[in-house]
Parts: structure tokens; sequence; C-alpha cells
């Protein structure tokens, strides 16, 4: 997740034989620099939530001799620390989340991380989405740095009681045909906006990052070279259109003002990956029913879905791979998806009933465990080049200055395009 970003899949494996199997086989430490008195103490990175508090309690319980430590930070800045971590050598987590925009650069480094095929990850790549078991997969396929946590189908979330006070519709249907394109969104947001002098969106760069998902080439082609004038602009002009309209309340995401904003009603609607409606939750817990879930304009698309990977300079490598094998499975995997919405990268998975008839009550009953699957069968995601994360960043914060008035909106586009390249190059 950007973005909590974060999320996840699994194996089809019975979930309550897979807990005693994965307790049995931790019964003690296999590492022999295992803390004094046999117990392990296990590290685990990753951003937003993961849904990983009552699982860390759960596998505890089951493996007394392992106590996890839950790392939550900044997106990019767990990132940037783990790539300081790899090339120093030492200080990294056991376990090390990683989101779909940074892999293709950490996979280049796959000789700093385990070989999961060596720990017998391999029979898992059936249980997979083909893509999303590549994506981790190094070019000559001989080594898996990470087993896939969630996908990130679009979809968008929206304040029902705001749109009612703008005399917009509130049936999930009826909102979504209200924006096929993103042109009839930006319209749409100009209504909004006008009716009630607030914003219609949360920031210009939570636009950006969905429609850039849903074009055929992203930052890069699979020759590591930057395509900035075919997704990229696509996306950037229908940002700055929208921002120019004044729809963007210029916040800036898992800061302490966008986390004000979901209970303030500081905007009414955001795009949604799945693994947002985690942190909608968390952050606004009382505008339960008040939100729901429509159609993204333009159809489909990917944004974000996370990795755990297991860095090699660990002390705990076999009892980190035990803790990792443990929460992919499907019981884990299911409690994930149902707590905090991140959908599993595994698609059997979308036919069991917990998954296929479960409605999120927080966001007014919304058949989520059909919304996000359905997306995420139809996806075809866009090559992410090696240093899509660091170029992403630096064309988000042109964006940002564009929302802050310190530059002008017809020099923004060749200023992107200047920060990417240098990006590109760094």
């Amino acid at each position: 997740m950007k973005r909590s970003w974060t999320h996840w899949a699994r194996v089809a494996v019975a979930g309550a034989a897979s807990l005693v199997m994965v307790a049995a086989c931790s019964g003690r430490s296999t590492s022999d620099d295992a803390d004094s008195g046999g117990a392990v103490t296990l590290k685990i990175n990753f951003w937003g939530d993961f849904g990983l508090q009552d699982l860390k309690t759960k596998y505890e319980a089951a493996n007394p001799n392992v106590k996890i430590q839950l790392n939550s930070g900044e997106y990019n800045a767990q990132h940037e620390d783990l790539q300081k971590k790899l090339v120093a050598g030492n200080g990294a987590a056991d376990i090390a989340a990683i989101d779909e925009g940074f892999m293709v650069q950490f996979r280049g480094q796959a000789d700093k991380f385990v070989n999961l095929l060596d720990k017998g990850a391999g029979s898992y790549e059936s249980k997979y989405l083909p893509w999303k078991w590549k994506q981790s997969l190094s070019a000559d396929g001989k080594t898996q740095i990470g087993l896939g946590t969630d996908v990130g189908g679009l979809a968008m979330c929206y304040r029902t009681d705001l749109f009612q006070a703008a005399g917009l519709p509130t049936d999930r249907d009826q909102v979504s045909a209200l924006w096929p394109t993103w042109d009839k969104f930006i319209e749409v947001g100009q209504q909004y906006t006008t009716k009630t002098k607030k914003k219609f969106v949360d920031s210009g760069t939570n636009l950006f990052n969905p429609i850039l998902g849903q074009q055929q080439v992203g930052f890069y082609n699979d020759q590591e070279q930057l395509q900035l004038e075919q997704g990229p602009k696509v996306a950037f002009d229908y940002t700055v259109k929208a921002v120019q309209s004044g729809l963007s309340a210029n916040l800036v995401s898992f800061q302490a003002d966008w986390d004000k904003g979901f209970t303030s009603g500081a905007f009414a609607v955001l795009p949604c990956p799945a693994w947002m409606l985690g942190h909608i939750q968390q952050t606004a817990p009382g505008t339960k029913g008040k939100w729901d879930i429509a159609a993204v304009p333009g159809g489909g698309g990917n944004w974000g879905g996370s990795f755990l990977t297991i860095p090699k300079q660990g002390k705990h490598v076999d009892e980190a791979y035990k803790l990792l094998e443990w929460l992919v499975q499907p019981e884990q995997q299911i409690e994930i998806f149902k707590k905090v919405g991140n959908l599993p990268s595994q698609p059997a998975l979308y036919a069991d009933p917990a998954i296929a008839e479960f409605k999120n009550p927080f966001f007014n009953d919304a058949p989520v465990g059909q919304i996000f699957p359905k997306m995420a069968q139809g996806l075809t995601p866009q090559y992410l080049g090696k240093k899509n994360g660091p170029t992403r960043v630096a064309v988000e914060n042109v964006i940002r200055r564009v929302e802050n008035r310190t530059l002008k909106p017809d020099a923004a586009w060749a200023e992107a395009v200047k920060e990417a390249e240098k990006a590109g190059k760094s």
C-alpha cells in the first residue's frame, strides 16, 4: 500500500491444519544464533495496516519461543531504509514488506535475499495470480525473493452523507454511472465543489497513481527506458486539470491532516484499492456506514500490492520463513481480508464463501468479496521499472508543488519530466 499500502495471498491448505503444522515445526529454534534462552524475536517492517496485530498474538500463542516485533513506518521511508540496510550488510528486518512499485529494484538485488525456492516455496506458484508470482521472481527464474500478500484492484470510495448533502445520488450503481470517464469524474467534482464550497478529492497524487495504473505503459518499458509521454503524461494532465478545477484538498497520504480529513469531511471521495479500506476503518471508525464503494472511472487498473521478503543478512532465517509461510495460508489471508480489506493474491480464495459472500458493514454492506476479486482477475499490470519508486516520488512532488501554488500548471509537465529524468539517473 502505498500505501499502507499493503496486502496478500495464500495456498490451498486447510487453515487449521497449517496452523498446527507450523506450530509443530516452530517448537524450537533452528538457528545457531537464537536469542538467549531459546527465544527468537522476529522483526517485520511494513507500512500502513497489514492486519498483523491479531495474527501476531495468534502466532506467538502457538509458538511461545517466538516473539514478533511489528514495525510500521512511512511507505517510501521503509523502502529507502531497506535499501540502505542491504548496502550496509546489516540491520534489516527479519521480514521486510516490499510494494510492487519497488519490487523490480529489489529483485535486481536477489543475492541479498533468501531464495524462497530453496525453502520449498515453489509449491505455491500455481496458487498465485501468474503475474503476481513473476513480479518478485528474478529474470532468470531461479530466485524468488518474496511471497505475494495482496493485490490492489481499484474501486472508488465515497461518503454517502456528503454526496446527499450535495444533491448527488448515493446508490453505488447510480454513483458509478456518474463517472464512466475521468473527464466525467472531474465534472461531478466541479458540481460538488460548487454546491458545497468544499473539496471533492483528498489529493492530486491519489488521482495520479490510479490513472497511471490504468494505462498500458507506466514510467518505464521493459528495457528500463522512461516513457513519460505515454501513460504518465495522460495521468499527469488529468491530475493537473482536477487540481486547477479546485477539487483537491491538497493533503499528503498517511500524514496527520490526511487522517483527520476522513472524519472532518475534508473530501468526499478517493480512489480505493482494496488495501485502502483498512486504513479508512482504522482512521475514521466514527464514519462507519457513511462510506460506500463505486466503480472507478475508466474501469480496471491496479494500484499497489505487496510482498513479504527475507533479507539474507537476518539471524533467524528459518524461523522467519516459517512465519512468512504461515501468514500466506488461507486462514490468515481470509482473516486479513475481512479485517482490513487486503485482497489475497491467490485467486482460488476468491471462491471461498468467506470472501465471495463477504459484505463490509463499515462500507454500507458493500459486496467487497465480489467487487475486488472481479477487478483483480481482469488485471494485466504494467511493467514497473527498477527506478519506478523514486521516479514516482519525484513526479508526485511536482504535483504537490502545483497544489501548493509554488509551481504554475503550465510549467508543471516540463518540471515533472526534468525531475523524473533526474530520478531515473540517480
